[in-house]
Formats: C-alpha cells, structure tokens, sequence
C-alpha cells in the first residue's frame, strides 16, 4: 500500500513528512467543538483516495457515544481548559 514511497528521492520524502505531520498537528490542536467533527482532510492526506464509507449511527446511539468520549475526556484530560462557547458561536 505504501510503494510509492519507494520511488521518492529524499527531498521528497521530507515534504511527505512534513505534510503529513502539519496534518496530524492540525488535528491533535483541535479543541472545543471541533474535536466532535470527522477530519476528511485528514484522511485526504493519505496517497489512495477511496470512499471513507462512512456509517452514521442513529441519534440515540450517536448521543451515547458522544457522552461517552466526553467522559473519557474528563478520565484522560481531567485537568484540560473548559471551552464554554456554544457551537457556532464566533469565537473570542
């Protein structure tokens, strides 16, 4: 899956590097609402574009999904900022 890596020179390899890392800072610095969000240009960063298939649960197994990764949150980040805007409101 990841020939084509073999038939990169060196400076190559390092935009590579340096591509995919700003996309996985991109990601690990997202706060507030946005960590609720699925990262598609994440995902875009990958050589082989396919189609995520993403499946959507319904609402009421969504929402205790949610709640569980906000839980898991307060367990692994207990001592994190609290980012009390609303969603969609401009920011500060």
């Amino acid at each position: 899956m990841d020939e084509d890596l073999d038939e990169l020179d060196r400076a190559a390899l390092v935009d590579t590097v340096k591509r995919l890392r700003a996309g996985i800072r991109e990601h690990r610095d997202s706060s507030g609402h946005d960590l609720c969000w699925h990262h598609p240009r994440l995902w875009g960063l990958l050589p082989e574009q396919v189609d995520p298939g993403v499946a959507v649960p319904p609402w009421p197994q969504f929402l205790r999904g949610c709640v569980a990764y906000r839980e898991a949150l307060d367990r692994e980040l207990s001592d994190a900022r609290v980012h009390g805007a609303e969603f969609g409101a401009p920011p500060p």
